[in-house]
């Protein structure tokens, strides 16, 4: 790696690229696409890949680029963090995302047997009553307006993910504490003194997922995780390891990324109001709004792979174990793919080749939950406040994170 490091080809201009800085990364994504499609950063270690054509290939092709340290911290853990880790007993795995075949494909079967949308479409008349009650308790305030992130976004993702799972609903703030940690810990960039309280959650995190697993055995319900322990039981290869892990991964993503989706459309919606008229007198373009969103404003703009021999990717050699970080953001607004990439247009007929749930085998399994959750939000804020809109002189900005594009703050009135 070191000659590569060195090499003149990528030297330390950066075009603008900061990996961790996701308010306004834009003209730097335009920057790398024309003058460096394949950067290596020293910064980071990796090889950052921002054309659309790059990134789905490498997406494609997961024998020669591994997801498997995908989830692996940006800094690695401190000595304590791993002490407080390894002490209780934290053994949680990636659910799907970081695993490869022949084990990905076993647990990725079983799981879609659960998983379906049949299991997830009777959740809509709940969902519908949460995104309501949650408006209604904005419109209570009498203040005239909310943030969006906090006052809806928040909680609906999260109550939809524990009647899926099965967790009481009194738990929200835990386990919204513990996603934040796993998020920080693995995609933040972290000092060791930083990382200890987020090692002391993910603790308590994967404990409860064991917890769930052990219960639904006990007394089963009506519930993804009986679902599964039901399907274990009639003979399908999967252990309760295993199970802990998709929920462990599900558990976060299922609500945090639908979070971030649900914040993003509403934002983007707001900044574009003619999108936001349009869906008004038209609710069946609110799905088209939605993918729109995702290829725009996803939820995650980067993701790792690792490369499992000698490759090359735009004419760029990769050595054998390099990591790379493959940049959806940039990907989707690639002028290759999508035509004005940078005009948000509900009426996009491609819309949907977006990459933010991936491609390939490691294609998101929730990803309808999160849209059909986005939609019914946007069904209902567009019925009940039809006058929304951002409040006045407000900059939102993005947490500091390699992976996840996160609103700070959705600040609206009506």
């Amino acid at each position: 790696m070191s000659t590569v490091v060195e090499s003149k080809t990528f030297g330390k201009d950066y075009h603008g690229f900061e990996p961790f800085k996701l308010t306004d990364p834009f003209d730097s994504y335009k920057a790398l696409r024309e003058e460096a499609p394949v950067m290596w950063d020293d910064r980071i270690n990796m090889f950052v890949v921002t054309r659309y054509e790059d990134v789905k290939a490498v997406f494609e092709d997961w024998e020669s680029f591994s997801s498997k340290d995908a989830q692996s911290p940006i800094r690695p853990l401190c000595a304590e963090a791993k002490k407080i880790m390894a002490d209780g007993g934290f053994t949680a795995y990636s659910g799907l995302s970081a695993r490869i075949p022949p084990e990905h494909t076993r647990i990725r079967a079983v799981a879609t047997k659960a998983f379906t949308p049949r299991r997830y479409k009777v959740l809509e008349p709940l969902i519908r009553q949460n995104a309501d009650d949650l408006i209604d308790a904005m419109v209570a305030k009498g203040t005239d307006s909310a943030d969006i992130l906090p006052d809806l976004a928040y909680d609906l993702p999260t109550l939809t993910i524990f009647e899926l799972i099965g967790v009481p609903h009194d738990m929200i703030d835990l386990v919204k504490e513990w996603a934040t940690s796993r998020a920080t810990l693995t995609w933040a960039d972290l000092s060791d003194d930083e990382q200890l309280p987020h090692a002391r959650n993910m603790v308590n995190y994967w404990n409860f997922c064991q917890k769930l697993v052990s219960d639904a055995k006990v007394t089963p319900g009506d519930n993804l995780v009986t679902d599964l322990v039901n399907l274990q039981t009639a003979g399908d290869e999967i252990s309760d390891h295993e199970i802990a892990s998709f929920l462990y991964s599900l558990l976060f993503a299922g609500h945090e990324t639908t979070t971030t989706l649900i914040s993003n459309a509403v934002r983007q919606l707001m900044i574009n109001q003619d999108a936001w008229q349009a869906i008004k007198a038209d609710p069946s373009k609110i799905p088209g709004a939605v993918e729109e969103v995702l290829r725009s404003a996803g939820s995650i703009f980067a993701w790792r792979r690792t490369a499992m021999k000698d490759s090359v990717i735009n004419g760029v050699d990769i050595p054998e174990g390099s990591q790379i970080l493959l940049v959806m953001g940039s990907a989707n607004r690639d002028p290759q793919m999508f035509e004005n990439p940078d005009k948000f247009d509900i009426e996009r007929e491609n819309a949907r080749n977006h990459l933010s749930f991936g491609f390939g085998i490691h294609y998101c399994i929730g990803n309808m939950l999160g849209k059909l959750q986005t939609r019914v939000a946007l069904e209902e804020l567009s019925k009940k406040l039809p006058g929304l809109k951002l409040k006045e002189g407000v900059n939102i900005e993005f947490g500091d994170n390699l992976s996840f594009r996160v609103p700070l703050t959705v600040p609206v009135t009506w």
